[in-house]
């Protein structure tokens, strides 16, 4: 991480409005030509309690939220349960400002509200800003929003007021606005944003040394999350159908592909439960659309049941699994990467499916894409793993990414003829065939005359009866289990890869991470190279059909490896040692699972930790060997 960017905090209560504002100012940066990224923390509360919005923008491209942050946007919690130091909760109305101090850098920007928040309650609030250097702006925003009609526009206040200290142009935000706001309250809120900024200007020093850089993009760019990518790879890879239930992080997909869906002909439903969301999507699948589910955690369980039966009778169908904090309810709006085994393992026998788990928005979009192509290819189901850090979290993307051709192809599908000169099995359709290539049979669709078989849960024979003959059931097995060593081949080769290594191939040591880790990583391999370190990563998105080849080459010829991962029990570790039979000398795992996504300095920290052995990793991160699993 560099000085030459901004990196701006809006912090206040869950109902301020902190989520749409954020989004509108990290537009207005990247139409001033800026890469951006942002961080959403929030509580699993519906209105009250501590939530901000990080977004940060520079000149060069960046993958990550930053190593702390060097601008605050205070505005208060107006949602306080109670503003008492005593209560239960402390005083929630000062947490925007209190909480946020311990990763404001030195030299920093805070402005506060001061219509809502007092730094008195703060005790050691005037030292710490003169220890810290920091540039304090004291605005009453609520005032001011009062002035012009509703208080909520104080948002807009504290936002006219960044852009004065920062210098940025008032027009990209009055554009953005306008696009936005019904007209019957954009006139206040430009009122407000221009008196702000005029205040600002005129009433304060705003030579602090914190602005945005000046930047031009080569390429135009859009911002999205990556719940964006996984809705319009599979609008783009032509699903018309999605059933499901909401549950946080999984509901932004939910809510993208509800959106769209009945402009493109397609439909949406929001049913009772997971277990009928999940079963509801097979049987559009099974009557010939291309369809989708999903959900997140305790949800996914459900949906364990019907996973199986789809990969018994060979419904090819996509599933969403976004992850947060567990075991059960956990921490319902903090990311984390400790399902990888339970999507990987979950439900009845021997799994048989493909799983991706997407690093960033762009591979959000071309994996979800290549998950829907495999499913309805090979009649088998695909999941999308990914994290609440990933599925709120916005990146700027060229809109290049997404310049490919739509594919409404629902897989092989025999015709009438087919069907007339085919061979039958007690007067119905073989649609179990022993000798489908790459273990894909033939597949009718309901209404094709002489098409008809049985969809069994139960194993069963070529016409879908129900079968416990035991050389039918090896074969039935083996053809079901071949499509994996041939998917495998199709992944291995394309022409680009959906593993990312990143840094120079004869580095000495190494970093293997999944999900959402990969920007962090990426930037941690540059900072620890700049120190003099020879360092490389990989980030692995195929976790079923493993990259075994893959993995096995980049681990070739170095000392040690260090696996990231968000969890407590190192399941990616474990995954690799099972998938490849080996290097469990050389891996160690750097874990971190309080709820907070990793840093690039927390990977930096943890790799000079484990090569020095006597220093400490970051806080709330550990290091574990894989010897002895």
């Amino acid at each position: 991480m560099t000085d030459d960017e901004l990196i701006w905090r809006i912090a206040g209560g869950s109902g301020d409005g902190i989520d749409s504002t954020s989004q509108n100012f990290a537009k207005a940066l990247m139409r001033a030509g800026l890469h951006v990224f942002t961080h959403r923390h929030y509580p699993s509360r519906i209105r009250g309690g501590h939530t901000y919005v990080e977004i940060r923008a520079a000149d060069h491209e960046v993958k990550s939220r930053g190593d702390n942050y060097n601008f605050l946007l205070a505005l208060g919690d107006s949602f306080a349960r109670n503003p008492q130091e005593e209560a239960y909760y402390g005083n929630e109305e000062i947490k925007p400002l209190s909480e946020n101090l311990d990763e404001l850098r030195e030299g920093g920007v805070i402005i506060y509200d001061s219509g809502l928040l007092d730094t008195d309650d703060i005790p050691d609030f005037d030292e710490r800003v003169e220890e810290n250097n920091w540039h304090v702006f004291d605005l009453d925003l609520r005032g001011l929003a009062k002035e012009h009609g509703r208080e909520v526009m104080r948002n807009t206040a504290g936002v006219g007021a960044t852009c004065a200290i920062i210098d940025l142009d008032l027009e990209i935000v009055e554009e953005l606005m306008s696009e936005a706001m019904p007209e019957k309250i954009l006139e206040p809120n430009l009122e407000i944003l221009r008196e702000s900024y005029e205040d600002v200007k005129e009433n304060y020093d705003t030579d602090v040394g914190v602005t945005v850089p000046e930047s031009e993009h080569d390429e135009e760019q859009i911002l999205i999350s990556g719940s964006h990518g996984i809705a319009y790879g599979a609008i783009d890879e032509g699903c018309r159908f999605i059933s499901g239930y909401p549950m946080t992080p999984w509901t932004d997909v939910f809510t993208i592909m509800t959106q769209h869906l009945p402009d493109l002909g397609g439909i949406s439903e929001q049913v009772e439960d997971e277990i009928a969301a999940a079963s509801l999507a097979i049987g559009a699948s099974h009557a010939g659309a291309k369809a989708m589910s999903g959900s997140s955690g305790g949800g996914f369980a459900l949906m364990s049941e019907p996973l199986g039966l789809a990969e018994i009778t060979e419904t090819p169908i996509v599933l969403v699994e976004s992850m947060r904090a567990g075991p059960s309810t956990g921490m319902p709006t903090k990311p984390e990467q400790g399902d990888l085994e339970h999507v990987l393992y979950t439900s009845q026998g021997d799994s048989n499916r493909v799983v991706f788990a997407p690093g960033d928005a762009r591979e959000s979009y071309i994996q979800t894409r290549k998950a829907f192509e495999l499913a309805y290819n090979y009649q088998i189901p695909s999941i999308i793993l990914y994290d609440q850090k990933l599925s709120g979290g916005h990146e700027t993307v060229t809109e290049s990414t997404f310049d490919r051709e739509p594919n409404p192809d629902i897989g092989e599908v025999v015709t009438e003829e087919d069907i007339e000169q085919g061979e039958r099995l007690a007067g119905r359709f073989k649609r179990y065939r022993y000798d489908g290539e790459d273990g894909v049979s033939p597949r009718s669709l309901p209404g094709q005359k002489g098409g008809n078989f049985l969809a069994s849960g139960n194993e069963h024979n070529e016409a879908g009866h129900i079968s416990e003959d035991p050389d039918n059931r090896v074969t039935q097995m083996d053809r079901r289990m071949e499509k994996l060593d041939a998917i495998r081949d199709e992944l291995d080769a394309m022409d680009e890869s959906h593993q990312t290594v990143y840094g120079d191939e004869d580095a000495d040591y190494a970093i293997l991470n999944f999900g959402s880790t990969k920007g962090a990583v990426e930037e941690a391999v540059d900072m620890l190279n700049e120190d003099g370190h020879s360092v490389k990563a990989m980030n692995v998105s195929d976790m079923v059909p493993f990259p075994k080849n893959e993995v096995n080459s980049f681990l070739e010829g170095v000392d040690e490896a260090l696996v990231v991962e968000m969890n407590a029990t190192a399941q990616f570790r474990r995954h690799i040692q099972a998938a490849t039979g080996k290097h469990g000398d050389k891996l160690f795992s750097l874990l971190k699972y309080d709820g907070n996504p990793f840093e690039p300095t927390d990977v930096v920290d943890g790799f000079e930790a484990r090569l020095d052995g006597s220093a400490e990793p970051a806080h709330n991160t550990r290091i574990e060997s894989a010897t002895g699993d």
